[in-house]
Parts: C-alpha cells; sequence; structure tokens
C-alpha cells in the first residue's frame, strides 16, 4: 500500500558513515589501501559513465558475501554479489546526520562518484506504522535537515527526500492537523538542501499502483517540488518500470515537465498481486532485482534508475520479517537469486 519502509536501514548507514570517519578510504573507492574493502570483498565502483553513484564497499551486502565465502558458500556468494556490487540509497539516522553525510559524500568524492543519499526523518513519519518515528518536532527536523546539508557542503550528492510524505497527506493516513507544518517543513527543506552548489533533490511522489497522479501533484507543488531538481516514484515499491516511467511522465507534465528517478531495487517481476492487499507491500514474495542503477533510461525525462530501497533489508515485521531496515539475507537470497 505504502511503499517507502527504510527506516531501519538508517541505523546500518550510521555505521558506515561513522566507520568511513574513522578509517577513510581509498582513492579506488575501496576502505583499505589494498583494494580489499574492510568486509574483505573485491567490491568495485561501476562504471562512471553510466552509473555515476558511490558502491559502499561496507555495506550489509557486501559483510554477508564476505560471510557466505569465509563459509565456503560460493553460489549464495555469488548470487549477494548481485547486491553488492550496486550503488544503493544510504538512509541518513537521526542521530548525528551532519557527520554521517560528511563521512558518506567524502567517501563517495575519494572514488570520484556521487553520493546517493535518502532523508527520512519527517515528523509523524509513517503514520505510525512499521516505519513510524522521525523527528520529535518540526523545530528538531529543521535542525536536522541542517545538518544534513552541513555535512554534504559542496560534494556531490542526489537526494532522495522524504519518502511518502506528500503521499500520506494525499491518502489520509497524515492528519489534516500536521499538514501546514510538514508542507512548510518539505518546502524549507527542499529549499536549504537545493541551494548545495552540488546536490540534486528529488521529492518523493509515490508510485504508479497508487495510479494517482491528479490527486498528487498539487501537494507536491505545495511541498516546493518547483524549487527542487525533480521527483522520485516508486520509492521501495514494486511497480515495474515501464509502468514508473509512464506514471512519471504523466505527473511531470502536470508539475512543469520536471524530470524524475526511478527506484528500480525490486521491480524485476513487478508488484505482487495475492494476499492482503493491505500488506502487498510489505516483503512480498517472488520479487526480484529491476534495473541496474543507471543514467542511461528509457525516457528522457527519467535521470536516473536508482536503487533507492537497500534490496535485502526488511519491509518491517511481516511475513516472517525482522524490524523495517533491518538486513534480512534470506530475503536478499531470493531477491538476488529470482530468475535462475
Amino acid at each position: 500500500m505504502y511503499g517507502t519502509r527504510g527506516a531501519g536501514a538508517r541505523a546500518a548507514a550510521t555505521a558506515v558513515g561513522a566507520a568511513l570517519l574513522l578509517a577513510g578510504c581509498s582513492s579506488s573507492g575501496s576502505a583499505g589501501g589494498n583494494g580489499k574493502s574492510r568486509a574483505g570483498t573485491d567490491i568495485a565502483q561501476r562504471p562512471k559513465g553510466t552509473d555515476p553513484y558511490w558502491v559502499d564497499p561496507d555495506g550489509n551486502a557486501a559483510r554477508q558475501v564476505a560471510a557466505y565465502r569465509k563459509a565456503g558458500k560460493t553460489a549464495e556468494a555469488d548470487r549477494i554479489s548481485r547486491i553488492a556490487e550496486r550503488p544503493t540509497g544510504e538512509w541518513l539516522g537521526p542521530e548525528n546526520p551532519e557527520a554521517e553525510a560528511r563521512g558518506l559524500t567524502r567517501a563517495a568524492r575519494q572514488a570520484d562518484r556521487t553520493a546517493l543519499l535518502v532523508l527520512y526523518d519527517i515528523p509523524h513519519r509513517d503514520c505510525g506504522q512499521f516505519s513510524q518515528g522521525g523527528a520529535a518536532d518540526g523545530d528538531a527536523y529543521r535542525a536536522w535537515i541542517e545538518g544534513a546539508a552541513r555535512g554534504i557542503g559542496d560534494r556531490r550528492a542526489t537526494v532522495i527526500l522524504e519518502p511518502d510524505a506528500v503521499l500520506h497527506m494525499v491518502d489520509g493516513c497524515t492528519p489534516d492537523a500536521f499538514h501546514e507544518e510538514r508542507y512548510d517543513l518539505l518546502r524549507g527543506a527542499v529549499a536549504r538542501l537545493g541551494a548545495l552548489p552540488n546536490t540534486k533533490v528529488y521529492l518523493d511522489a509515490g508510485n504508479a499502483g497508487w495510479q494517482q497522479p491528479d490527486q498528487i501533484f498539487r501537494p507536491l507543488q505545495r511541498a516546493g517540488v518547483a524549487q527542487a531538481d525533480g521527483f522520485a516514484v516508486n520509492v521501495s515499491n514494486f511497480s515495474s518500470t515501464q509502468d514508473s516511467i509512464a506514471y512519471g511522465k504523466q505527473l511531470s507534465a502536470k508539475v512543469g515537465g520536471k524530470h524524475f528517478v526511478v527506484d528500480t531495487s525490486r521491480n524485476g517481476n513487478g508488484p505482487y498481486t495475492d494476499g492482503d492487499p493491505r500488506e502487498r507491500w510489505c516483503n512480498p514474495p517472488g520479487r526480484a532485482l529491476g534495473e541496474a542503477p543507471t543514467t542511461r533510461t528509457a525516457d528522457p525525462l527519467a535521470d536516473a534508475y536508482l536503487w533507492v530501497k537497500r534490496p535485502g533489508e526488511s519491509d518491517g515485521t511481516c511475513k516472517g520479517g525482522p524490524k523495517a531496515g533491518d538486513w534480512w539475507p534470506a530475503y536478499a537470497l531470493k531477491l538476488a537469486g529470482a530468475g535462475d
């Protein structure tokens, strides 16, 4: 139903950011000077011409690859490498966004790549569901955004701003009493981040499965999409790339021709259509990795295919999964092995 569910991934991103600050990164993009990541895997950056985003050499998938290789599980390691070798969104944590953003963007700069950051801390986040939480109030959120902006500085970053924040106002999930403040916070975040010299900002705009561009375009305008570089579609969701581009183009026509990015992290088999419609978004079985991240897309309005949601991290405690954002090796293996 809603497509985001990434809050728990921030804990992993916080650890990565802290490690980067402490250990630094080599110019090759690996965390160690010998060409190996600290996880012990040969995780290299992708060709910059098609995929300019930074690959984390020590993310959950990379560490899982190392663990499988150590255990002699070569087939499993090779399968998870399909995730580990691709850039994925880094979801900033709530405690120290400045240090975390600085560590991630420095690592990306040393590898001559762009950091892909997801900012997901809006007050009253996720309407009290699996990824509930967020900043305590508007002032805390403004301070959090300011910290993230200082951390990014003049380094290259692409920011996906507040998955579901606009959609949940449109569908009634977020109470009316919070709407005016949320619009103000989103406009402020777009303005602050957009003022950075090398940062692109994409405001989340739902997914093709929702099929309501006529209802969301005015709220997107109120949230500041005109000042953003564009909007993001299909974040943490499963709509096909073709359907996502069609949805993005319909929406673009209503918001001044803005460009968009598509989350293709888990849409290889399209959406799940069985079971309770209210939980089809949550750890659905039989899904697969989608198109690899790239800036070479099927439409000029689509700036990139991105893996915003980190494949292999849970949507929440449904269908046997751990809490939202926790690494789930069994699910990762199924995503990466679909079609084998």
